[in-house]
């Protein structure tokens, strides 16, 4: 392991929970639905059933691995501890272009909602610059924005949810295309884009007090919120707008609420808790994609000034620089839609590996049955693998180019050696 000094215990299970929280009521609950409903069509529940079920699976998988290894990194380090470097490399790196595709998309989410669009892309950069910003000068920080954020959120979507169920019309009944198991199983993989943030507590297991009890709790508590979150917000969307008009809508829950007598002070509502959302998402992914950053740079997986931690602020600075400017390039090339199934591709993979190492811990380590990591491992395959076509081109070929550069670095590593 790196020499490098560690970071500081600073969060609470409040803090952890928040974080986790604001992770998965992110841009996702605005946008994944419609391309997930322009998968599975009028079974989008049963997608969603099938994506909420392999999530908690990870769930388990991943608050029974932080129990044991509190550091930083997640499922690079399980990886790495319990199935050896080349899975954890592939954890690491999986999380890490994925999570960063996510960054994208919830800074251009946000610009979406809050400009026209000449100026989303500016905006959206300036939103990536201001949240690392916050991210650089502490955890503690960070955590304390995520709170008022998660809170906002929380208040304006239920708000919006309660006028729309009892407001908005709804929508015609249409038997529409008949939609097979693949259909059911890409719109699961596409919803799990929005599902896949409560692993961001487990990546900050360094700064967690009292790791072994907070982060398995914390998990399981943001999890337990969301899900059923997510059940209501589907179904009100589905009931309200129908299976087309959702897949076709670029502001699902706007669309819903300009259906109702009251969308004249309703649809602001819905801009401003998709704005707040998008910025909570945001500033969580890119503390949790540094940190693993930072993991794989102690163990020479990524350049080495990725793992300097402040001195100050005790939060891995350079990694998150170089975040911020990378997803700023990305906002002025990337398409909102298209990078959620290249980062549900990622991240899938890194949880199947999640759930390979957990299925090998034992005795007092096991918290949960290895049933629930047998089907979450089977389950992220299965997913991963039937994203859209373009996605999952995009996702296996960047894959494999990290691949082939730490074999290339593993190759002259060794020759030196010699």
């Amino acid at each position: 392991m790196s020499s490098q000094p560690a970071l500081a215990r600073r969060l609470t299970m409040a803090d952890a929970v928040h974080i986790g929280v604001g992770s998965m009521v992110g841009a996702g609950l605005f946008t994944a639905f419609a391309p997930a409903a322009a998968a599975a069509g009028a079974l989008l529940l049963l997608a969603l059933g099938v994506a909420a079920v392999v999530a908690f699976c990870n769930a388990t998988s991943s608050a029974q691995l932080a129990a044991q290894y509190p550091t930083s990194g997640g499922t690079y380090v399980y990886g790495r501890e319990r199935l050896g470097p080349w899975w954890g490399f592939i954890a690491g790196w999986g999380f890490v272009i994925g999570k960063t595709a996510s960054c994208a998309a919830m800074a251009m989410t946000f610009a979406a909602y809050v400009v026209p669009g000449a100026w989303q892309r500016p905006v959206a950069i300036g939103a990536v610059i201001a949240l690392a910003t916050v991210n650089y000068h502490g955890v503690t920080r960070t955590a304390r924005l995520a709170q008022v954020l998660v809170t906002v959120v929380l208040a304006l979507l239920i708000a919006t949810l309660v006028a729309v169920a009892s407001g908005a019309p709804p929508a015609p009944v249409t038997l529409g295309a008949p939609v097979g198991w693949a259909g059911v199983a890409q719109g699961a993989a596409l919803l799990f884009f929005a599902f896949a943030g409560y692993a961001r507590i487990a990546t900050m297991g360094e700064e967690v007090s009292s790791p072994r009890r907070t982060i398995p709790r914390a998990i399981i508590i943001a999890f337990a919120i969301v899900v059923p979150l997510y059940a209501v917000t589907g179904w009100i969307l589905l009931d309200r707008l129908g299976a087309s008009a959702l897949a076709a809508a670029q502001a699902p829950l706007r669309d819903a609420a300009e259906r109702t007598p009251y969308a004249a002070w309703l649809a602001p509502v819905v801009i401003v808790a998709a704005a707040v959302a998008a910025l909570g998402a945001l500033l969580s992914l890119i503390a949790g994609v540094g940190r693993t950053s930072l993991a794989m740079a102690r163990e020479g997986d990524l350049p080495s000034p990725l793992a300097r931690v402040h001195d100050r602020y005790a939060v891995p600075h350079v990694a998150e620089v170089a975040l911020a400017a990378i997803v700023s390039v990305l906002v002025l090339v990337v398409d909102l839609r298209g990078v959620i199934g290249f980062s549900s591709f990622g991240v899938l993979i890194y949880y199947a590996i999640a759930n390979a190492a957990a299925f090998t811990q034992s005795g007092q380590d096991r918290i949960y049955p290895r049933v629930l990591q047998a089907i979450g491992l089977v389950g992220c395959v299965v997913l991963a693998f039937t994203v859209p076509v373009a996605s999952l081109v995009a996702g296996v070929l960047i894959l494999l180019v990290g691949v082939a550069g730490r074999a290339l670095v593993v190759w002259r590593r060794a020759g030196a050696g010699a």
